[in-house]
């Protein structure tokens, strides 16, 4: 029992309730303490998590083998890609055929599942039959070439990682600068594991693009948070004859056209590392306010 002071008369010594006060808080911290070392909750354990981890360039390319081994310090990794490069593939889909999926083994490290289909049927494949739990992140890469500006509409890879935010999972798609000489794709998983462990947790609204520039030429001169680029490569297509007399025409292309501003081409010509997030929504409201102004019926 705890006495309160203002209780005491005034004639009374008041210094032994003012004891018994504090003698009585001492007994509640020594309780509370013997309680908490008797009863400690359990310690918090966080779960490892799932990651899907896919790309266009073909089960078997090189950046998906090298991004695997730094994903792994993260979780639990699945690898559902396709059986063979569909570079270029963009958002197809595959609806007219059925496709084969097999279980393979990849550099002897680890194993996967390998499908004749497109960037986005493994992402749907692995949510919707082959992962048991949900997805807690999907990547898609390393690709073998930058995907910024224009690029991005016919990118797989990103295709995949956008696949991934249409189903509500958090995505992000990664592309190392291509190279005539040999690519270095572990420093260039380095770079990249380094930027997700900063970005974690990352959002399921849009695709994080990460383009790593020629490692060939140095040490990346930082990272840059830079708006897509929409203008063009200088393309053209080379013509020539095959044995049977056909006309056969290659596309073929140089550089990018200069800009007045930064974007993620301009940036990683300049030897940066690039972070574009890019949303699935493509509408035009400028052009949409205008076109509610018109009297069609």
């Amino acid at each position: 029992r705890v006495e309160r002071a203002n209780l005491v008369p005034a004639h009374h010594d008041t210094s032994l309730p003012r004891l018994i006060f504090s003698h009585n808080r001492i007994i509640l911290a020594l309780y509370i303490c013997v309680n908490q070392l008797t009863h400690r909750s359990p310690p918090i354990t966080i779960a490892p998590m799932r990651i899907l981890l896919t790309n266009d360039d073909g089960i078997f390319a090189p950046g998906l083998a090298a991004i695997y081994k730094k994903l792994t310090a993260l979780g639990d990794v699945t690898v559902v890609a396709p059986s063979s490069s569909r570079s270029g593939a963009s958002h197809s889909v595959t609806f007219n055929r059925p496709f084969v999926c097999s279980k393979v083994e990849i550099q002897g490290q680890f194993t996967g599942y390998s499908v004749d289909g497109s960037p986005a049927d493994c992402v749907k494949l692995a949510v919707f039959e082959l992962c048991k739990e949900p997805i807690d992140l999907l990547v898609s890469g390393i690709n073998n070439g930058a995907n910024t500006g224009i690029n991005i509409y016919y990118s797989g890879t990103v295709a995949a990682a956008m696949e991934g935010i249409f189903l509500k999972i958090p995505s992000v798609a990664m592309s190392l600068a291509w190279e005539e000489t040999d690519m270095d794709f572990e420093l260039a998983a380095e770079h990249c594991f380094d930027i997700i462990q900063k970005i974690l947790p990352v959002s399921s609204d849009s695709v994080i693009n990460i383009n790593i520039p020629h490692l060939s030429r140095g040490k990346p001169k930082g990272v840059r948070i830079v708006p897509q680029s929409h203008e063009c490569f200088h393309e053209y297509f080379e013509c020539r004859t095959n044995e049977q007399g056909q006309t056969l025409y290659q596309l073929a292309g140089g550089q990018h056209r200069p800009e007045e501003i930064l974007t993620d081409t301009v940036s990683i010509a300049d030897g940066f590392i690039t972070i574009t997030p890019l949303s699935p929504g493509r509408l035009d409201t400028k052009q949409t306010k205008k076109l509610k102004k018109i009297k069609f019926v």
